[in-house]
């Protein structure tokens, strides 16, 4: 039996990695901020830490005893301070990564993101030694960079065994920052075609991202301080995948048509006011959320399929069916909640 470590846990990926790896009769240790998630984990039959990833003592604890750490937590934002984004995404790695040197762990595997690649230009087939934009589109990929480039020096200076993946715009059963926001959009004032939503989007299903993960585990050892791209490898462009959406949950559509320079002309002066004044929360538009859904950015696979063996298995259409699955599943049992 394998034990494993899986950071983030409360959120969408390490939660489902978590159960995931439970189902398989791994023994698991789960860390995340949520105590609310963190029980029902436990109730799962899954070990559970309240852990936040700035807390050195905690994180190098919860290594203690683990063959494999899987570091899935992040601060995740396209909006905040980037002191908060360092500590959490910078400090919180290298934490992680000082517990799996100290325990001699067999894998770190540590998910990072393909917006280190965001530059506002539109870029197909993206592969990880292409150049990174002089200049990171927010905080948080920034942060995550800067991580990456971390964890690539402690392999190279102390051998740490570390492989590091950049999923794109991950989606499927209980997730709630993509899809969910879709469905919002379009019951208040239509889902936003920026330029007929022609761009082309790259996704990946939950699923075939704990494939990737899992091969991690096992993958020779010339994987080591690599990273590798992951993604379902079928881009398609934005309105498809918003159609498509809504009809296997059975709902009307609302749209309307926005031209990109002026929603990315609204999102660059909200940012503004909210960095002058300044408010709380973050703006109802960004610069890099308008432009995620208008520039297109799609990812070269092609050498996690030949080092790795990583080969997707469940298609977009399969992954937004099962997303509506659930969704419909937990509409209905809100409306018993109601009832009742």
């Amino acid at each position: 039996m394998k034990k494993a470590l899986v950071t983030g846990a409360t959120g969408f990926l390490g939660g489902h990695l978590a159960r995931h790896l439970h189902r398989l009769g791994w023994d698991v240790t789960a860390t995340g901020r949520n105590e609310a998630s963190g029980r029902r984990l436990m109730d799962d039959g899954i070990r559970f830490v309240a852990a936040d990833l700035r807390d050195r003592d905690v994180i190098l604890g919860a290594c203690c005893g683990q063959d494999i750490v899987f570091h899935c937590g992040a601060l995740s934002s396209p909006w905040g301070r980037y002191n908060d984004f360092y500590s959490s995404n910078v400090e919180g790695t290298q934490y992680v990564a000082e517990g799996c040197k100290r325990e001699e762990v067999q894998r770190l595997v540590h998910v990072s993101t393909p917006s280190v690649y965001f530059d506002y230009m539109p870029r197909y087939r993206i592969k990880e030694s292409d150049p990174l934009p002089a200049r990171a589109c927010n905080h948080y990929a920034a942060t995550k960079r800067i991580a990456e480039q971390w964890l690539e020096q402690r392999w190279q200076q102390q051998q740490l065994p570390v492989i590091m993946l950049r999923p794109r715009a991950i989606f499927g059963p209980e997730e709630q920052a993509l899809l969910p926001r879709l469905l919002r959009a379009s019951e208040q004032s239509g889902v936003p075609l920026l330029n007929g939503g022609e761009a082309e989007i790259d996704l990946t299903c939950v699923d075939n991202l704990l494939q990737a993960m899992l091969l991690c585990c096992d993958s020779p050892a010339s994987t080591l301080g690599q990273t590798y791209n992951i993604s379902n490898g079928e881009a398609l462009p934005f309105r498809e995948l918003v159609s498509q959406l809504f009809q296997l949950l059975e709902l009307p559509l609302r749209t309307k048509s926005i031209p990109y320079r002026a929603a990315y002309g609204v999102a660059a002066m909200l940012e503004a006011t909210y960095r002058l004044l300044p408010l709380r929360g973050e703006p109802s538009l960004t610069r890099y959320t308008v432009s995620s859904i208008a520039v297109p950015h799609t990812l070269d696979i092609s050498k996690a399929q030949r080092e790795l063996g990583y080969t997707p298995t469940v298609t977009v259409e399969q992954g937004l069916r099962q997303f509506a699955d659930w969704w419909k599943a937990e509409q209905h049992m809100d409306g018993r909640r109601l009832r009742g």
